[in-house]
Order: structure tokens, then sequence, then C-alpha cells
């Protein structure tokens, strides 16, 4: 009998798409890649066109002699890994370590692993595609040369174990960048003035907000610019100026790409990215499903695409007509103009049957799978439905030359809400009074309230943030966002508290001496660039020797002045006036694995060290003593008194010294 071989990536799969395939077929895995550039080198011959050396990895022989056995007993094989250029990738190097012969090799690729979409792929197999194997082997040479050069460079100069990255040091450096301008915010007042009003034949008095002259909206920044309107309108009666009706229409939300579900599940769910790929990668390859067996719940978790195929969108439509009506249905499919390149026209990510509610298959699923499943399910189920309608009233109270605003708002038609509300919506504003309220109506102040505030430098970053900015950048890819933060987090450049990233001293000492030695490595437009180039390369416009080549010698030549003049970045033994108190000398600031620390110079005679701690120029607001610069135990900075325990005071933000303040 003739034999057919597929040979998919996860073994996970195998189980999955065997289901779907008769005796005629025989499903193995490669457990992702099988070669790659030598770990020991370089692995890319500079001299000779930049040809790469790839070499079997270590551990993955026998898996290829097994493989190879198959391939013998088969009359086709169906090389079927991701759909992606990672994926088509692997394909290649499949077809080079398995010596494939080309008239029995075949590509198939689906989005969705269903009897349907793995059927269809076989009835049409294609040739690898190598501008997408080309654009991953220029990511991959770019990303070892950045690493192979400049992490034994850091290694000398800061510590071992440390590491650069092409995409990596460019984040770092965003994080760092907010985390300065946070240091460097000075706050400004501003003050808010509310008119508490009883309103003529109303229980219920009706609350406005400052807005400023009939002419333009004002802020009121100071306590004085504050009074002078308290002034102008204590003898002022207040009056009814305008009121509007009127309806909003707030729009289903878009399917998720793999940067919006990672936004999406770290606020909603707290998910870390990488926790959230590693769930998505499970639903995707199969779950065992009570009655069912492995199905694949979801499609290609690896996507910036918002399309959906035609027939999924149908059934989705059907199934919202069924369960909720017709005017539950979207009118005309949503699609949003991306202004650059949609990676491999990918659907969106979707569950693979939406008759497949959560709630039916929750008994199969872990906690966290079932969390992520319904989050999907329900953003997709949404993105197929009509917009939420919103009844509007707003009215502007005048009090002399000055008027007060009040708004409120009621859902007249939920939409897409009956399924999905994202943690982002504003809470309704229920002042039904205002829809008794008509020009004539007689208004008596109640009360004003003012209120200090200062504004708020901007936020730290979180997962989510980082994330949106760097799709908002063109830095990375989908698939690169998740391993990129792990990284940063793993080498404690970078900690996490609170969902909150905070540079680390360490990160600081990396990201100062990156900008000084290779500014361009760590300028995000031109990580952005070389992305858009490997995206020329997929389309097959540029050629992905010309993409490496002309970065390579650039790099080298950096790495060289680095060698040179880097001395200073090296973090020296600084001396301080602290005295070792076992043999006399001044001791030395050190850096440990917590950051720095004092030790005696004379070690090891003298293994004498203590805490050190970094003085600011300002002094305790509690007791007047020092403030030092602290570490929690996490590496986060806090700003705390020299004198704890014993005076407890601390702070996050860096308290300026007292003549500035003036």
């Amino acid at each position: 009998m003739a034999k057919n071989l597929v040979i998919v990536e996860s073994p996970t799969k195998v189980k999955t798409i065997k289901k779907f395939l008769g005796s005629n077929y025989e499903v193995a895995a490669s457990n992702g890649h099988v070669r790659d550039l030598p770990k020991s080198q370089l692995g890319i011959d500079v001299e000779h066109d930049y040809e790469p050396k790839y070499i079997t990895i270590r551990g993955k022989g026998e898996l290829l002699a097994s493989l190879r056995k198959e391939v013998k007993k088969a009359d086709k094989v169906y090389l079927a890994t991701d759909p992606d250029r990672e994926g088509e990738a692997i394909s290649w190097h499949l077809a080079h370590a398995l010596k494939l012969d080309e008239d029995k090799m075949r590509r198939i690729t689906f989005n969705e692993i269903t009897k349907n979409a793995v059927k269809a792929s076989l009835k049409n197999p294609r040739k690898i595609d190598m501008n997408l194997v080309d654009a991953q082997q220029a990511r991959r040479m770019l990303d070892r040369m950045v690493g192979y050069e400049i992490s034994p460079l850091l290694w000398a100069k800061v510590k071992r174990g440390l590491s650069a990255g092409r995409v990596q040091s460019a984040v770092l450096r965003l994080i760092a960048d907010r985390d300065e301008e946070i240091n460097a915010f000075v706050p400004e007042e501003y003050w808010t003035l509310n008119a508490v009003l009883d309103v003529q034949g109303s229980k219920k008095p009706l609350e406005a907000a400052f807005y400023g002259t009939e002419k333009k909206k004002m802020t009121l920044h100071s306590r004085e610019e504050l009074d002078t309107v308290l002034k102008e309108i204590e003898q002022e009666e207040f009056s009814v100026a305008e009121i509007k009706t009127g309806e909003r229409v707030r729009k289903a939300p878009l399917p998720f790409t793999t940067s919006t579900l990672q936004q999406e599940a770290s606020k909603v769910l707290n998910f870390s990215t990488q926790k959230t790929m590693r769930i998505a990668q499970q639903l995707y390859e199969g779950v065992d499903i009570k009655g069912n067996g492995t199905v694949g719940l979801i499609t290609y978790l690896r996507t910036d695409s918002v399309r959906i195929a035609d027939e999924a969108d149908a059934a989705a439509k059907e199934y919202i007509r069924e369960q909720y009506g017709s005017d539950y249905v979207a009118g005309e499919s949503q699609v949003k103009a991306f202004g650059k390149k949609i990676q491999d026209a990918h659907e969106a990510i979707r569950p693979s049957d939406i008759g497949r509610t959560p709630t039916l298959i929750k008994e199969s699923l872990s906690r966290d799978q079932f969390r992520l499943y319904q989050l999907i399910w329900r953003r997709f189920a949404a993105s197929r439905m009509a917009g939420a309608r919103y009844e509007t009233i707003s009215a502007k109270i005048g009090a002399g030359q000055y008027r007060f605003t009040a708004s409120a708002s009621h859902l007249a038609f939920e939409g897409f809400m009956a399924v999905y509300t994202q943690e982002s919506e504003e809470d309704e504003k229920s002042q039904s009074v205002l829809t008794k309220i008509t020009k004539d109506t007689v208004l008596t102040k109640k009360e004003l309230q003012e209120k200090q505030h200062f504004t708020q430098p901007p936020a730290h970053y979180t997962e989510a943030a980082l994330v949106k900015t760097l799709e908002e950048l063109g830095i990375g890819r989908p698939s690169t966002y998740a391993p990129t933060i792990t990284t940063l987090l793993a080498r404690r450049y970078v900690i996490k508290e609170n969902k909150n990233l905070y540079m680390t001293e360490l990160g600081e000492v990396v990201n100062q001496m990156m900008k000084k030695a290779f500014p361009s490595i760590v300028d995000v437009n031109f990580t952005a660039n070389m992305e858009s180039l490997l995206d020329k390369v997929e389309e097959g416009v540029v050629n992905w020797k010309t993409v490496v080549s002309n970065f390579y010698p650039d790099l080298e030549e950096a790495v060289k002045q680095a060698e040179k003049e880097l001395e200073s970045v090296k973090i020296a033994d600084e001396e301080t006036d602290v005295i070792c108190e076992q043999c006399g000398r001044n001791m030395v600031i050190k850096y440990g694995p917590h950051g720095k620390f004092l030790a005696c110079p004379g070690f090891p005679d003298c293994r004498n060290t203590k805490p050190y701690l970094e003085k600011i120029g300002v002094p305790c607001p509690k007791c007047g003593r020092e403030l030092v610069v602290r570490k929690t135990k996490k590496g986060r900075r806090y700003y705390g008194c020299e004198n704890n325990p014993e005076c407890d005071y601390m702070t996050w933000q860096k308290p300026k010294p007292v003549e500035e303040k003036k």
C-alpha cells in the first residue's frame, strides 16, 4: 500500500492530525528545529558570501535517523510545519537533513488543525517558499551576529553571563528611556471645581464640572486662579445654557492578533506574554475533549492579520442570529487598514468552531486554558456582532461668563457587549436627573467642591503596554515579543512588580554601554527599518545576503572601536571615605547580583563587606538624616532614610534637593 508521510513540528499535533487521515498516512514530529548555527562559533563564513554553516542540533541525531527510516518507506513526504517564516525554514532544514527528493517532497500549511483544513491542505501542496526561508535565515544571522559579537564584549567589560540582542537591546532602551522620563518628571499643580446643584422638581442633585468660559476651555493651574473664578461666580445664578441629546455607537472590537491577544490577556487575566503564548499553543495544537478526542481549538497563534475566512465569518453570523437575533449580527465586515505588512496573510486568532462554546468544553480544559479560550471565543463572536448604541445627553450650565458641563449616557442596545466588554471601557454615567432638565429648569447652588491635583508622571511599562508600543514602532514580530521580554527578565536587566516593568542597576549599566558603543543597535528606528527589510526579503524584493552583508562590516567596526574605547564603562572599584574597621583601608564599591556593596580592597587577606548606601544629598523629611538609595529584594530602586530601621521613611519617586523646590 502506498504510504504518505506527514511531518509536523510538535508531537501534540501528531495525535490530532492522525485522527483526520486514514491508514494511508503516517504522521511524525520534528520537535521544532533540527539544524541551526553552531553555538561555539559565529557560524557564518564572512569571507565567502556570508554563507551560513548549519549543523544538526545536539540531541536531534536519533530523531533524524528515525525520520529517515519513515521517509524511505514513504512515496510522498508532506512537510506540514507551522505556516510562517520559522515553519518554512524548519521545512527547508528538514528537506536538507533528510536529503528529500524534490519529486516526492511537498510543503503544506493549514491555519487551524481541523479535518477540513488538513484535508484541504493536502489537495493544495506547493514547493518550499525560499523567500520565506531567506527572510528567516537573514533574521537568524543578524541576531547571531549581534549576540556573538557584542555579548563577549559585555562579559569582558561588565561581567560574565550578560547578553545583547538585536531586538532585545532596543527594547531595553525603550524601558530605560521611560524610567528616565519618570525620574525627570516634575509634577504640575491643577484644580478641579464641581458645582452640586438642586434641580427644581427633582430629589436628586445634579453635579456639573467646571469647563471654562462660553468660548474656551480653561485649566485652573493654581489656588489663585480658582479663587478668581470662585469670587466671580459667588453672586451668580446657575441656569441651563444648552442641552444636547444624541446617539453614540461603540464599534465591535476586531478579532485578536498575537499582539492584541497578549495585551488583553495581560490586562484581563494577568497572564505574562510568555504564558499567553504557551497556553495558546496548547489550544492550537489540540486538547483532549471528552467524546471528541484531541481537537485543535483555535487558529494559528502567530499573526498580525485581522482577516477572517469567509466560511468562519458566515458560521459565526449564523450562530449569532440563532442565539441573539438578527439585530445583533454585524452589517458589513470590519476591516482595519494596516499601514504595515501583515505577516503571511494569516487569519486572525479565532476558535476553529464557533459552536464549541467555552461552557460546552469547560470540563476538558485546565483553568488557564478555559480562561484564554473564553477570551478568544468572546472576542471573535463580538467581532461579528453589531455595535453597541448609547443615548447621550449633555448640558452646559451657565454661571455669569463661566460654564459648567454635565453629561450622561444610557445603553440603548447592547450589541456586541452581550458577549464581550473590554476592561478599559468606562462606566456609564448615570445622572438620570439630566433627562428631566429643560432650558427653563430652575437650578439652585447647593455647594461648590474644589480639589487640588498634581499631574502624574508617565506610567511604567507593563508587558501589555510594551507589546503595544513594539507593534506601533514596528520592532520585532508577533513571535518575538514574548521571548524578548522573557530574556530581559531572565537576565535581570528588568524586573516585574505588580505588572510594572522596572530597570535594574545591571540593566542600566548594559543599556548605557550599548548606547555609547552601539547606538544604531539600540536605535528603535534602525531596528524597525531592519524589520521592514526582512519583510522585503519575504516579498522577494530584496536579496537576503545583501541585508546581512550591509549589516556585518559596520557592526564589526563598532565592536573594534568599543574594545579600544570602552575601558571606562567597565565597572571600576570606586574608592569611598568609609574606613574598613578590620584593616584601616578605604573601602571600595563593588557590584554583586543585587547591585552595589562595600568591600575591602585587601581581599583575599581582608574579607570585610558592608551594604553600600548611596546618599542623594536630600535630608529625610521625617528625621533630618540623609536619604539613600535602597533596593527591594527583586532589585527595584527606592529612596529611604539612612537611619532605617529606626526611621521608616521611604518613597519610590526620587526626592528633589531642597533648593530645587524654591
